[in-house]
């Protein structure tokens, strides 16, 4: 699916921008599961906010954005679960991770027209900090995703820095790394972003009229463990490709061992 010149740009770069992993059609197919997810959801009552609180941007402004993240898609519905061990996903992520991938969590992230709330710039590390670094994320758009609808942006080569501090567990010093500081990735709906966990990464506001659907499926190289045990979700552990080298037991109280 990827060439060795652009695994060498991942390992350099800490991301890599892949064109169609996903058919027009299993585009659409995901984007129906995420509009009945939300609705749903908000019939249950458990329609929240997840937009991120922050002095990165004005309170009056903040308060007005709005952010929809849902867990575990996979157990919403099977779109999902066809896409997070795609062969076009599994032949990257061999290629970015190597013969064995874990899959560790998915969650879907939507920017609503006009008000869609901003990430500021983070790391994933500190949410689900691991040995090795093997950890990376799959960013699956399901919108074109430009700089006016909050596509996301990165800071190419900023894996290599190592774990850095944030405020909170959450984002980094706004005001050392504001969103503007790293390179846009525009996307086309069927396109995925990899980067890894370490990679500094954020977007903007979507100030367009169009939404910004996102999935993002995280994976891992199973032999590279837990440094703590902060983040469990209901979908962790499953293969997508390989074999897990070690037998454990998956409990639902507990994080992986």
């Amino acid at each position: 699916m990827i060439s060795s010149q652009e695994a060498e740009f991942y390992k350099e770069n800490g991301y890599l921008l892949v064109r169609g992993v996903f058919s027009p059609d299993e585009v659409e197919q995901m984007r129906h599961a995420v509009e009945r997810t939300i609705q749903k959801a908000a019939a249950a009552k458990f329609d929240d906010n997840h937009a991120w609180q922050g002095d990165f941007i004005p309170a009056d402004e903040l308060k007005k954005l709005v952010l929809k993240g849902f867990h575990d898609l996979q157990f919403h519905d099977a779109s999902f679960t066809r896409a997070v061990a795609h062969p076009n996903m599994v032949a990257v992520l061999k290629q970015l991770i190597g013969p064995n991938v874990q899959l560790h969590h998915t969650k879907m992230l939507v920017k609503p027209p006009e008000k869609g709330a901003a990430f500021p710039m983070h790391q994933d590390y500190p949410y689900f900090p691991h040995a090795n670094h093997s950890m990376l994320a799959a960013s699956v758009h399901l919108d074109n995703a430009d700089e006016e609808n909050g596509c996301l942006r990165v800071i190419p080569g900023s894996h290599k820095e190592g774990p850095l501090p944030h405020v909170g567990r959450h984002y980094l010093n706004h005001k050392e790394y504001p969103i503007d500081l790293g390179t846009a990735q525009p996307a086309q709906a069927g396109d995925v972003l990899f980067f890894n966990y370490l990679t500094i990464h954020g977007s903007d506001v979507n100030r367009s009229t169009r939404p910004r659907r996102n999935v993002l499926f995280q994976y891992r190289d199973p032999a590279d463990p837990p440094t703590a045990e902060t983040h469990y979700d209901w979908g962790m552990g499953m293969m997508v490709s390989g074999e897990d080298p070690a037998y454990r037991r998956y409990e639902v109280s507990v994080a992986i061992k």
